[in-house]
């Protein structure tokens, strides 16, 4: 009978097995085995993995005290945890060197199998701590602290109390009405762009709030003011913007209470509409009103009103607003004077020569000028331009209106002209006190080379950052686009005064906000766009508008909610001690909200973004 091999016997013979091996062969059973043994470990320590991570997360956090006692429920002390990261250096310097100890003795060590197999027992030693304990002290560092323990539920009373710090009523002090807009913003979007991710997620019982709390979150930056209607009712997001435009107005020194006469539901006192804005009342159209900026201008900053139903009109604005405001606009208003034009006949070619030489004396048109402005307080002629054709003769009469847009006063004062004119030329015979060379509500060359209105020129410099982050395009392509589309393609239209993007959109829109004459849009919206790159890569942009007719006292601007929307510019009827300023302000503001559209929309078209954000922000879902 074979005695039974013992213990001892059975390890000298497995010895003996491993020594008979080659090196290659012994090298990959240990590599084999090490794999086997780490993959083992690994395999079963998820979860003790999770909660070592959680705890060193919770030791090197200094507000972690709530976390540790969750992971540790006997709070028990922490461990050590820079002790795994000494001993993890150790292994690894200890690895390393027996590493090139190896290798640079590899002559000797190679051809004596007992020092090979310390070796490598040792680096499979080492492989089996890397793969099982490394991680400990790596996964520790890099995962964020902040996720090692949600935050304690707080009641909520308590959440309310700290999303409202303060009545909305009450003016704010931390200035937020400049906040850029978010860097992943599309291109139809409220802001710079650029804010910070939001510090706290928004209350779960947000429909429960009253409408000043929920202010409170969008002038915090917790909640987009373009967000409220997903998360409210439409009727109720409106409410609820008011309250935050409030605030917005009076952080750029506005009445914060401007938009008071801006209905929000239907209405409309007809007796202020009888005998000065329609005739045969049936009713009105309402039109949604949406607010632009802050629009930086010449150091002030100012939100601008635009009614409109074209979806993404009134956002592209604003993320044109936000590019412009990082620097900031300057506007001028070059000229100042509104036109009529009468046409009288002589009878004939040479009486209207005579006519036309009359008026050019200077001696004249004093007597000219003393007649105008008998008839009006503020009206001042400052040039009459004869014209002859024939027997017909064209006088072109520019009239300043302090802040009217014009058109009653220089009409009335033209007929004061017209009798003038009579006592000396009896002859003379009144064919149209308009003559179609003012030239009103058409499109004229008269108008863009000679000005009609206000004649403005606003301009900004926009960094080469903010071209890429705000409009999502770059200097050159912006600059290429707008050559080839506004200055090439227009003149191969040949347009008169259309060498922009779509002024008209943004003038039209101010127009029907405000009370101005929206007709009056087709020469108002008279611009040539230029853009070009500046020395140091940034782009440079300018509008032109040679024919802005804007007033800010009579007309539609005597209507409750028109009135509230030029309050809000804090332009609203007329300036006693400085006449026209404001609807010289007006003009600025309206130019340089051109300018915004106009910078929004040619980046859109460079990027090739347009269509996208139509489908977005133009369709009902």
């Amino acid at each position: 009978m074979v005695n039974a091999m013992t213990v001892g016997m059975r390890i000298d013979a497995a010895i003996n097995d491993l020594n008979n091996l080659s090196s290659t062969q012994l090298y990959a059973l240990i590599v084999v085995g090490t794999c086997l043994i780490a993959t083992f470990l690994l395999g079963n320590g998820d979860q003790q993995s999770l909660e070592m991570t959680s705890a060193a997360a919770a030791a090197f956090n200094k507000s972690a005290k709530t976390t540790a006692s969750t992971s540790n429920k006997n709070s028990q002390p922490e461990p050590r945890w820079y002790i795994f990261r000494m001993i993890n250096y150790a292994m690894l310097v200890a690895f390393v060197a027996s590493v090139a100890n190896f290798v640079w003795n590899y002559a000797a060590y190679a051809v004596d199998s007992a020092v090979l197999l310390r070796f490598l027992l040792g680096w499979s030693a080492c492989l089996i701590y890397f793969f099982g304990f490394f991680g400990v002290s790596f996964v520790h560092d890099v995962v964020p602290q902040a996720d090692s323990e949600p935050a304690p539920q707080q009641p909520p009373s308590e959440k309310i109390h700290q999303v409202v710090p303060s009545p909305v009523h009450q003016p704010m002090k931390k200035k937020v009405v400049d906040a850029p807009c978010p860097k992943d913003a599309p291109v139809c979007t409220d802001p710079s762009s650029f804010v910070a991710s939001r510090k706290a997620p928004l209350p779960s019982n947000l429909t429960e709030l009253n409408d000043a709390q929920v202010a409170s979150l969008v002038l915090s930056g917790q909640m987009k003011d373009h967000e409220l209607e997903k998360r409210l009712d439409c009727h109720r997001a409106v409410d609820v913007r008011r309250l935050v435009m409030q605030e917005k107005l009076a952080a750029v020194g506005r009445d914060a209470f401007a938009l008071q006469d801006l209905p929000t539901q239907p209405s409309l006192d007809y007796s202020r509409v009888h005998g000065a804005n329609c005739e045969i009342v049936v009713g009105y159209v309402p039109l949604p009103v949406g607010m632009v900026g802050p629009l930086r201008i010449n150091d002030m900053s100012v939100y601008v009103p635009m009614a409109t139903t074209e979806g993404c009109l009134v956002a592209s604005a604003n993320r044109g607003c936000k590019a412009i405001s990082v620097t900031g606009a300057r506007a001028i208003v070059l000229k100042d004077g509104i036109t009529r034009a009468p046409c009288v006949r002589m009878p004939s070619a040479m009486d209207a020569a005579h006519l036309k030489l009359w008026c050019d004396e200077p001696t004249h048109f004093a007597r000219l000028k003393a007649a105008f402005e008998s008839t009006t307080s503020f009206g001042k002629l400052k040039s009459c331009s004869p014209t002859v054709a024939g027997r017909n003769v064209y006088i072109r009469l520019v009239c300043f209106s302090g802040d009217a847009m014009g058109m009653n006063m220089v009409s009335k004062g033209s007929l004061a002209v017209i009798e003038l004119l009579r006592s000396e030329f009896p002859e003379l015979k009144l064919i149209a006190l308009s003559g179609n060379m003012c030239t009103d509500k058409k499109a004229a060359a008269t108008n863009w080379l000679e000005g009609r209105g206000k004649s403005v020129v606003t301009e900004c410099t926009i960094p080469k950052e903010v071209v890429h982050k705000t409009l999502k395009t770059t200097v050159p392509a912006i600059v290429e686009t707008n050559i080839n589309k506004n200055l090439i393609g227009s003149a191969m239209a040949g347009t008169i005064g259309g060498f922009n993007a779509h002024a008209a959109n943004i003038v039209t829109a101010v127009f029907l906000a405000t009370g101005q004459d929206p007709a009056q849009n087709v020469e108002s919206s008279n611009c040539i766009t230029l853009l070009e790159a500046t020395e140091d890569g940034d782009l440079h942009i300018s509008c032109t508008m040679p024919s802005l007719e804007v007033g800010t006292v009579g007309g539609g601007t005597t209507l409750p909610a028109q009135a509230a929307c030029l309050k809000a510019m804090g332009c609203q009827g007329g300036d006693r001690e400085n006449p026209g300023a404001n609807a010289q302000r007006l003009a600025l503001i309206t130019a340089t909200a051109v300018m915004a559209g106009e910078l929004s929309l040619i980046a859109a078209l460079a990027a090739n973004t347009l269509v996208q954000a139509h489908m977005a922000h133009n369709r009902k879902k």
